[in-house]
């Protein structure tokens, strides 16, 4: 693990050092943000003219790589704790933090699946072979789904079918190759391709609260607080309501996908 660690962190410098474009900034983001990000970059670079790089990952990895000095812009958590520390450390510009998302996680089985689980409980069912999950250790959407299956009192029955992915996205693929029966990812994730989910009751776990912040050695500041300000504006916004999310100061509730509903 620290083998990749430090490989990725030098993929990182590469891609920041050998870059001569002023404008060009790194965003490291939690991997519930691929789909939506990819989009929003894509955006932001037609109306600005600033191409963006994005490192999605594991909240927690990308988190080490910021204390160890990658050169990173902007990070976007996907729990605000990890900005908490990184501000404590002084790590951040922290009149640039804000929050721009609350996630969702959802239990997911592929749309052919004969199993289909519509509660917590329904996981302990024999028929259904290995669980995917992100690890509970650094993935905060992983801690969501330990605390959902320690509050709905399962977890000690589940935990022998459980497979841990290095982040929610490559838990989600564990599910979508059928190398798993099912798995419990972020909604953000679910709204491309197919398949099949039911979102888990948000009083079962802490609220996925996720922040961002400018990090303070930025070499992109300006470009960094200006794609910090896209994620909260009315485009990004609606770009981010599109896959799932929960907005700042928002009401607006997931819907279950099921079967007969695309």
């Amino acid at each position: 693990m620290k083998v990749l660690s430090t490989l990725i962190l030098s993929i990182l410098i590469c891609l920041a050092g050998c870059s001569s474009k002023k404008d060009s900034l790194v965003v490291s983001a939690a991997a519930d943000l691929m789909p939506a990000f990819t989009e929003m970059g894509v955006l932001f670079e037609k109306e600005t003219g600033i191409k963006t790089t994005f490192n999605f990952g594991s909240t927690g990895q990308l988190a080490q790589q910021i204390e160890k000095g990658a050169p990173v812009d902007l990070f976007a958590a996907a729990n605000q704790s990890f900005i908490d520390e990184l501000e404590k450390k002084g790590l951040i510009i922290s009149e640039t933090r804000a929050l721009y998302a609350q996630g969702r996680i959802v239990i997911w089985t592929r749309m052919e699946s004969t199993l289909k689980p519509a509660t917590l409980e329904d996981l302990t069912n024999p028929e259904i072979g290995k669980i995917a999950i992100a690890n509970p250790d650094h993935a905060p959407y992983g801690a969501a789904a330990r605390e959902a299956l320690q509050s709905a009192g399962i977890w000690e029955k589940v935990s022998p079918k459980l497979i841990f992915g290095e982040n929610i996205r490559q838990t989600m693929q564990y599910a979508e190759s059928g190398n798993v029966a099912a798995a419990i990812v972020a909604l953000s994730l679910c709204r491309q391709g197919e398949g099949r989910w039911v979102v888990v009751p948000a009083e079962l776990h802490k609220p996925l609260n996720q922040a961002l912040a400018v990090i303070k050695n930025s070499r992109h500041e300006s470009e960094a607080r200006r794609f910090a300000q896209f994620i909260n504006s009315e485009t990004g916004r609606g770009i981010m309501r599109n896959y799932g999310f929960t907005l700042p100061s928002s009401g607006s509730i997931p819907v279950n996908r099921t079967a007969e509903s695309k």
